[in-house]
């Protein structure tokens, strides 16, 4: 993934208003993040621990798109799997987000769901770069999983847009 700025950033955002894209808080180390080891950039809003966001190059340009992390459930151990990166964690590695629709669906309160890693790394998980455990085996290369993980978060931001 290239390099992002923060305008471009905000300007990327299609399931929320300008002024919520303004007030968004993006994170201050853009600079230092792994660019060539991204498929997308995810994080969490500090302040607000239960807001998280996910910008992606997408079929027509730069998606970004706002998401809603749901309340984990506490007091039981379980282990999950991210549906974009197939990485499973202990605990609340992965938590459900949602996605207002974009247009008129999402004004309509329609939204798009996905489990996810919690900390939004899956492409630091995919090229080793980040661990939360064994992994599965699996007979595809590493460019295979990234290009699967691709396609499933294409196809997620397809339901969002479309």
């Amino acid at each position: 993934m290239l390099a992002l700025t923060e305008s471009a950033i905000r300007a990327s955002f299609v399931n929320c208003t300008q002024g919520e894209a303004k007030r968004m808080a993006i994170p201050n180390d853009l600079e230092l993040r792994p660019w060539d080891d991204l498929d997308f950039l995810g994080w969490r809003d500090p302040a607000a621990p239960q807001r998280a966001y996910l910008v992606a190059n997408s079929e027509g340009g730069l998606v970004g798109v706002a998401l809603r992390v749901a309340t984990q459930q506490t007091g039981r151990v379980r282990r999950s799997m991210c549906s974009f990166c197939l990485t499973t964690h202990t605990g609340d590695g992965v938590s459900l987000m949602t996605a207002r629709k974009a247009g008129r669906d999402g004004r309509q309160g329609n939204s798009v769901g996905a489990y996810v890693c919690s900390d939004l790394a899956c492409s630091l998980y995919l090229r080793g770069r980040k661990h939360a455990g064994p992994r599965m085996h699996e007979t595809l290369s590493v460019e295979e999983k990234i290009e699967r993980t691709r396609a499933t978060l294409t196809a997620f931001l397809r339901k969002i847009t479309d």
